[in-house]
């Protein structure tokens, strides 16, 4: 038993190796990461089920309780068996893939098993395919969880797995007594040799992932860092005084040898090596950033000659430049350059090219709220245009502080925070959206808000999918949305509840949101919405302003309705006749031209 064990550990280690090595591939943690689609789950069956069918052959033959063949083995003979490592890959591929990959490999494993003939190539095979289904399932366990396996319950599960084979073996097999004697000399070592074996080998798989998810991670955090300290300078535009501040802090928290910002003719910031002859509005831009503004495409450069600076003697022989871009439009570059080509690696590209997408939108935010004054209305467009810094400031340090801990949804946050500022630029723009656009920025701003404050608020939402396509002014719901959970609950309430009616009876639609605070008190109620109406808990600004868009496109039938009682909620709400919203379309087509 003692030499059967360590003959198998040779085993193991191979797989081990090949587990060590697949753990480095990038098709295999795609594979890993993305399970939705049969295209990642094939690439997982075809992987583990390769691991499982190599294990086959590298299998120990055993004929009446003696070690008959160390060689890889090809056929068996029917008297004989094998004492391999195949449930490993098995159990393996299905913690990681679910009971789909998992029923995938084992058939096949299983299969090829039969193949090669002998005693017990039934019984094998038919503890495969329940291995694999078995070990799917506790990993479905878990990934419903939002976790993986840890290597611990690997090991407990390939124990497991491999009790099971042992137990069908001697419910399959025949002879009973032989059976016995099989299970007796290779039952332990198999047992113990395959749960170690996937103890180490899941263990390098989440090793791995987990440095590849700390280091986006520490990304991440770094962008949002440079991307907080630097938005109030480019909510000022692109000119020198913003950008030479935006490049220092740059510089600061990248490490690079030098950051450059230009418009499209001339360097309007230069920080680090180079600075002797990258001067401020007396350089013009080089030949690379000439090529970037352009196509609006990024590029890179690896030496001085690609670069294309004009003086000889100029320390920086690498660089990455980057297209700054307002409403479509390149306005100009962000350079980071280094003294060395080796300095240009590729975390430094994947990090220029997030905080070229964050400066490109707060440079769009900064021109929006710049148009907005220049706007013939002023009252409706300032609204439109408005984005709360705080609400910036809040979710950035929320994403930051998520992305130690859960990588993935810090990435969903992120699109939800690119998705809420997408729907401000075009709400700046615009007197009516159709009312999907304006649930996809409401469920960005709750996504973004529920991920501040988990569990406190309970959002139902009950909209007619006939009115998707309607035009309503943008931000209406959002506001009113906004409105209730900044201001209609106390700190210490526990069950916070909202509710978003759009409803439909043909002849007009009918908008509502209410919630159950603490509610208005009635000596305030009757001048809500109609004037601003300074209190402790805001100035009343939003629904004043949301009223008067309101009556200004659809008329006084629009106005809103707000009612409300003390310690028990408040409703606001308002109905659009379909002929006033055809009308309003119709204005704000004419005032859009």
């Amino acid at each position: 038993m003692i030499h059967l064990m360590i003959m198998m550990l040779e085993r193991v280690g191979i797989i081990v190796i090949l587990g060590f090595i697949l753990a480095h591939t990038k098709l295999f943690r795609q594979a890993l990461q993305n399970q939705d689609g049969y295209k990642g789950k094939a690439i997982l069956i075809s992987i583990f089920s390769l691991f499982s069918i190599i294990s086959n052959y590298t299998g120990i033959e055993i004929q009446r309780n003696m070690i008959v063949n160390n060689d890889w083995v090809f056929t068996i003979d029917p008297s004989g068996s094998i004492a391999n490592t195949r449930i490993l890959g098995v159990e393996i591929g299905g913690l990681l893939g679910g009971p789909f990959v998992g029923a995938g490999i084992g058939i096949l494993a299983g299969l090829h098993r039969f193949s090669l003939g002998g005693s017990t190539a039934l019984s094998c095979a038919v503890s495969s395919i329940l291995a694999g289904v078995l070990a799917g399932l506790i990993g479905r366990y878990f990934t419903k969880r939002y976790r993986m396996p840890t290597p611990r319950i690997a090991a407990l599960v390939g124990i497991g797995m491999e009790s099971l084979q042992m137990i069908i073996i001697l419910l399959m097999a025949k002879p009973f007594s032989d059976a016995w004697e099989l299970v007796s000399m290779i039952g332990i070592p198999m047992i113990l040799i395959n749960g170690t074996g996937s103890f180490i080998f899941l263990s390098i798989i989440q090793a791995i992932i987990r440095k590849e998810e700390q280091a986006r991670a520490l990304e991440t955090h770094r962008v949002l860092t440079i991307a907080d300290q630097t938005l109030p300078f480019f909510r000022q535009g692109l000119n020198e005084n913003s950008c030479k501040s935006v490049a220092a802090i740059i510089h600061k928290l990248t490490g690079t040898d030098a950051v450059s910002l230009t418009d499209k003719e001339k360097i309007l910031a230069h920080v680090g090596a180079g600075m002797d002859h990258h001067i401020p509005s007396k350089s013009l831009i080089t030949g690379l950033s000439k090529k970037v503004i352009k196509t609006g495409h990024i590029m890179k450069a690896i030496s001085q000659e690609e670069i294309e600076c004009t003086h000889a003697e100029c320390p920086l022989h690498a660089a990455i430049v980057l297209p700054l871009t307002s409403n479509g439009n390149t306005i100009g570059t962000l350079k980071m350059y280094f003294k060395s080509p080796a300095g240009l690696s590729q975390v430094e590209e994947e990090l220029a090219e997030g905080l070229a997408m964050l400066f490109s939108t707060q440079l769009e935010l900064g021109e929006a709220e710049l148009q907005s004054k220049l706007l013939k209305d002023a009252e409706i467009k300032a609204l439109q245009a408005q984005v709360n810094p705080h609400f910036l400031f809040n979710a950035i340090n929320t994403i930051s502080a998520l992305c130690r801990t859960d990588v993935e949804k810090t990435r969903k946050l992120l699109l939800q925070l690119s998705v809420y500022f997408r729907s401000n630029l075009q709400g700046a723009r615009q007197l009516l959206i159709p009312l999907s656009k304006e649930l996809n920025h409401l469920n960005a701003y709750l996504s973004l808000e529920q991920a501040r404050f988990p569990g406190k608020y309970k959002i139902e939402l009950n909209i007619d999918s006939r009115l998707e396509q309607i035009e309503i002014p943008p931000f209406v719901l959002q506001v009113l949305v906004e409105n209730a959970l900044r201001h209609a609950f106390p700190k210490k309430q526990d069950m916070c509840k909202v509710t978003v009616c759009v409803l439909s009876d043909d002849a007009s639609v009918y908008m509502k949101v209410a919630d159950n605070g603490r509610g208005i008190p009635p000596d305030v109620l009757p001048e809500l919405g109609k004037k601003p109406f300074p209190s402790k808990e805001g100035t009343g600004t939003a629904l004043y302003n949301l009223n008067q868009r309101l009556i200004g496109l659809f008329g006084q039938q629009a106005a809103l309705h707000i009612s409300s009682e003390v310690h028990k909620g408040t409703e606001v709400s308002f109905q659009v006749p379909m002929q006033q919203m055809k009308e309003g379309e119709e204005h704000a087509q004419g005032v859009n031209s």
